[in-house]
């Protein structure tokens, strides 16, 4: 009885927020009301669902997948929408690589913003999830699927607000372009998503800034206490480990094998860890953030800031247990893969690993190598660095696009400070921050802070913060673009 009245009460609040068009009554109640808010969705929210559905259903997986497909069926809700076909643009660069660049124009008083967000998504295997990763599927009060996180939930916002700005005849006082893009989860490597775009179609791309991922609303006990804007990143660099042995019989074994060489070198690795480097972005970030922890994460996190950091306040049994927090105090460097051995009574003849390296901006990579090599401390390990690394300068705090995330912030997420933050994985705003086009990551999505299954199992955002973040995104954009 208490559960069906519960239902009819939340129900009727929904109704509310739908005529309110989520104020900030509304965007309070949506976050605390879980399964409730997918009930008596509004026009607008009815229209982000089905954009978000169909994204979602697509399997965009960046080896596999079609995001070609993708594109052309986001060209045709804005075709759909009005918007002519000069307009509207996809690119396939290759065989099922598809990239859409839309643009509705503005009085041109202004230059114009750039809208990012990619289309394709990391593997997702259905026996290892508990739903079909390539369905939206509703349950306990979260939207599952790949790609609802990272970052379909980003192209469906900018889609929908596309639609909504052309229903509405808004005429902003500077073009607004929205690039969604491939080959985002393989860091472009292979120059087909924004690199492609950058190097092609510029003119089509071109803006004052642009708004991207990487910075999202951290939630705790479902309360937002932090709006992260991502100013810079991490630089992603790759090395493989290479040891090789004449190998032979293993009836026979000798000390020397290959297996054993590259396990004791990662062994010696497992135990390393890089030293601090704080940065501005990331002792803001400390600072800020150590008013919503407990006492002594508290008092760890301003330590860290001192000249002379308490080394019990770094160890991995306080703040940086955190994988969190760990990854913004250092360089981390992890074995990812690992390969070895021809047959199973052979000695091997070779072993290999790859290890992935994040690396703190400013942090040469040489120096990275070279001290990876003194950790390995085995000269028959060879180290091979297998890419290059993507150095950007971070953007500079914009006033004005700062203080429109502040204001709309305190409408939306009630409580929360807003503070810069460095991510530490990796997004295509490197790129753009060396094409000369300041790039924010800021996706107005809320999720609990331990929550950490983007990349991962039963990858799932809560149906609450969807709706919420896409209408906020919708205002943000509004606000910067100015106009009527």
């Amino acid at each position: 009885m208490q559960e069906r009245k519960m239902k009819k009460t939340i129900t009727t609040n929904n109704i509310s927020c739908r005529n309110a068009l989520l104020s900030v009554a509304c965007a309070a109640l949506l976050l605390s009301g879980g399964v409730a808010a997918a009930e008596g969705l509004s026009q607008q929210q009815q229209l982000s669902h089905d954009v978000y559905k169909e994204l979602v259903e697509i399997d965009t997986t960046t080896a596999t997948g079609d995001t070609a497909r993708a594109a052309e069926a986001m060209a045709a809700r804005l075709k759909a929408a009005g918007f002519p076909d000069s307009d509207v643009q996809v690119f396939s660069p290759a065989a099922r690589k598809g990239n859409l660049v839309a643009r509705l124009h503005g009085s041109g008083a202004r230059k114009p913003i750039l809208l990012v967000a990619h289309l394709d998504v990391v593997p997702a295997l259905r026996e290892d999830w508990s739903v079909d990763p390539f369905k939206l599927v509703e349950k306990d009060g979260y939207y599952y699927g790949r790609g609802t996180a990272d970052d379909k939930h980003m192209a469906s916002a900018f889609v929908t607000s596309m639609i909504r700005f052309k229903q509405e005849g808004y005429k902003p006082d500077r073009d607004i372009i929205v690039a969604l893009e491939t080959d985002e989860e393989i860091f472009d490597r292979d120059g087909l998503g924004i690199n492609w775009l950058i190097k092609n179609k510029r003119d089509l791309i071109d803006a004052e800034f642009a708004l991207n991922e990487g910075g999202g609303v951290g939630l705790k006990d479902g309360k937002p206490i932090r709006v992260g804007v991502q100013t810079s990143e991490k630089i992603p660099v790759s090395f493989q480990l290479d040891v090789t042995d004449p190998g032979g019989h293993s009836s026979v074994p000798r000390k020397s094998n290959a297996i054993y060489k590259l396990a004791e070198g990662l062994v010696r690795l497992s135990k390393f860890n890089f030293p601090l480097k704080l940065n501005a972005t990331t002792r803001g970030w400390f600072e800020k953030s150590a008013q919503f922890e407990n006492e002594q994460t508290a008092a760890d996190m301003r330590a860290v800031m001192s000249d002379k950091p308490d080394p019990a306040a770094l160890s991995f049994v306080r703040l940086a247990a955190n994988p969190v927090y760990n990854a913004q105090l250092r360089t981390t460097c992890v074995a990812t893969m690992l390969q070895g051995g021809h047959a199973v009574n052979a000695l091997p003849q070779s072993a290999s690993a790859k290890v992935n390296c994040r690396i703190m901006p400013g942090e040469p990579v040489e120096e990275v190598k070279a001290t990876l090599e003194q950790v390995l401390a085995d000269p028959d390990i060879k180290l091979t660095q297998l890419d290059t690394a993507v150095v950007s300068a971070p953007s500079e705090l914009h006033e004005e696009i700062m203080g429109a995330i502040e204001k709309l912030s305190g409408e939306f997420f009630p409580g929360a400070i807003v503070l810069p933050v460095m991510s530490s994985g990796a997004t295509d705003g490197s790129y753009l921050r060396n094409a000369g086009i300041p790039t924010y990551g800021h996706s107005g999505m809320a999720i609990d802070i331990g929550e950490n299954r983007i990349h991962g199992k039963d990858e799932r955002v809560p149906v609450a913060s969807f709706y919420n973040g896409q209408e906020y995104l919708y205002r943000l954009v509004k606000t910067l673009a100015g106009g009527s």
